[in-house]
């Protein structure tokens, strides 16, 4: 994934129109956002960065902003109306037809799947025991349910169990409570999840290659970067295969779980990492180039 890095700056304008006066007032609003110069490191690029709809998003208006709105307002005569805040409807306990599955279904889906078996037999990604989760979605109906209106609701988990390198997916009939199919899979790599996200980066901090993130996060911010929890994190599954070789340090990924991170200073800059790569299996961190 190569994120476009670009600056954006908002400019507002306001018009009021009286009987007799025409005017036009001009006012530059948002955030200005200084794009800093790229730093090199050794192992990351940290490079200044405002996505679109990012500046400002999370604080609200400015109050230039909210004195042209109160303004506008106040010469047309009219009051500002107080905000209503409706409660979301209850939410029903199980789902009709193809309805996204609910709360209640998504806990009783992944506790009815995730038997003492699994549980006991795997270990999730930090090597705690039981599978690591990484998806439960709505099963796709059979080809002889399609036109039944009362065909069942299925769930279908997906797990990775670290101990083996297996994708194990479930899938559990919510109407019977009872798992229907098992399915387990090597070499299948599916997106990492959040908590894989966290561990990667997690062991990049502890390795010796996360030294150029750490030293960029520190340029960017003037503070030590000590916790996975000062980024803002998504990343991709890495594989070698033969349009891919990758340098021989990573030449189990694809059977093993690897990850490249994307990490962003929270509120801030992105840093480049794309050349680092973090073997979830071997719990080791490697370089492209």
């Amino acid at each position: 994934m190569d994120p476009s890095y670009r600056v954006t700056t908002t400019h507002t304008r306001y018009a009021r129109e009286g009987e007799d006066v025409h005017r036009t007032v001009r006012r530059h609003l948002g955030k200005v956002v200084a794009a800093a110069a790229i730093a090199v490191t050794g192992t990351a690029v940290m490079a200044g960065v405002t996505l679109p709809g990012a500046a400002g998003a999370a604080d609200g208006p400015s109050d230039g902003l909210k004195r042209g709105q109160q303004e506008g307002q106040a010469g047309r005569g009219q009051a500002v109306a107080p905000g209503i805040a409706e409660e979301a409807p209850a939410e029903a306990e199980t789902g009709t037809g193809r309805d996204p599955l609910t709360d209640a279904e998504l806990k009783r889906a992944e506790r009815i799947a995730l038997d003492r078996g699994l549980r006991m037999s795997s270990k999730d990604v930090a090597g705690d025991r039981g599978p690591q989760r990484i998806t439960t979605n709505l099963a796709e109906l059979r080809p002889d349910e399609v036109d039944d209106a009362g065909a069942p609701r299925r769930a279908e988990i997906s797990y990775y169990d670290y101990t083996d390198d297996t994708l194990v997916t479930r899938t559990v009939n919510l109407s019977t409570g009872k798992v229907e199919q098992t399915e387990t899979q090597t070499e299948v790599q599916p997106p990492p999840s959040r908590e894989e996200a966290i561990e990667a980066a997690r062991l990049l901090l502890a390795s010796p290659l996360g030294d150029g993130l750490k030293k960029d996060y520190k340029d960017a911010t003037s503070r030590a970067l000590t916790s996975p929890d000062q980024l803002t994190l998504s990343g991709g599954v890495y594989r070698v295969n033969a349009e891919n070789p990758g340098p021989p340090a990573l030449a189990d990924c694809g059977q093993h779980r690897c990850v490249r991170l994307f990490t962003k200073v929270k509120n801030g800059p992105w840093i480049d990492t794309r050349t680092l790569i973090v073997d979830l299996s071997a719990r080791t961190a490697g370089r492209l180039r």
